[in-house]
């Protein structure tokens, strides 16, 4: 069976955003620039009304307004993957975590570098926060949407996190 893609745009401070959804949930997000930029398809239907709720937390997190989304997620993703995307979900907001402590969360400690590359096909960036997976060293690591956008929105939310004390 043929599910429909949905999909609607937002400008954001990284740059323009491409939402994707079927009719269960939020499928993706996509940066228009860096290594995993992507554009609409043909096949894809542009629905604002369907993901105006997204767009509305998005826009909200941007602001400094949003810590935590509250979004129905469909990503296509292995149970693997979905046990780093969970245990990313769990990250709090101004927070971050080596890749190393993902592995120890999901009881695999030996699986950094699979966590990292789960991490680095997290198809609803942003919304689940991959963008919060640094390397033990401290360092960025790898970002879908580009380095700087990555280093954007950790500045955005520790920002944020310092104001509120």
């Amino acid at each position: 069976m043929h599910t429909s893609v949905y999909f609607t745009e937002i400008d954001s401070p990284v740059g323009k955003l491409c939402l994707t959804a079927s009719e269960v949930g939020l499928t993706g997000l996509y940066f228009s620039q860096g290594d995993k930029a992507r554009q609409p398809e043909a096949a894809w239907l542009r629905n604002d009304q369907l993901l105006k709720e997204a767009r509305t937390q998005l826009l909200a997190y941007f602001a400094g307004e949003l810590t935590q989304f509250d979004l129905p997620l469909a990503p296509k993703v292995t149970p693997f993957q979905g046990r780093v995307l969970d245990a990313l979900k769990g990250i709090p907001y101004g927070e971050t975590r080596s890749y190393l402590q993902i592995a120890e969360a999901i009881g695999q400690p030996s699986a950094s570098r699979a966590v990292g590359n789960a991490n680095g096909r997290n198809p609803i960036g942003i919304v689940i926060p991959c963008h919060r997976v640094i390397t033990s060293q401290g360092r960025l690591g790898g970002f879908g949407g580009g380095l700087v956008a990555k280093q954007y929105l950790l500045n955005l939310e520790c920002g944020q996190k310092s104001q509120r004390h």
